[in-house]
């Protein structure tokens, strides 16, 4: 077990890195705003889902027949993963 939580650490730290050096290259800005974004670079995504995780919860209020479906689903889906 802890040989697989090494490995899955290490894959998420090569993504990182590939994600800083890519940032590096292709953002065309001064340097310093080169470095901040291509080492902030995951938080991005972590504000997407953030932001549909809220989205989601609002709609149980807002529409509550498709927030239910919504439930559903996901209910489903962690079921059967």
């Amino acid at each position: 077990m802890n040989v697989l939580r090494v490995g899955i650490w290490q894959l998420g730290l090569a993504i990182y890195v590939a994600g800083v050096v890519w940032g590096l290259l292709k953002i065309d800005a001064r340097p310093a705003t080169k470095i901040a974004l291509a080492i902030l670079w995951p938080l991005g995504p972590i504000a997407f889902a953030v932001t549909i995780t809220i989205l989601l919860a609002a709609s149980l209020i807002a529409f509550p027949v498709w927030g239910a479906a919504v439930m559903i689903a996901a209910g489903a889906a962690w079921w059967w993963l």
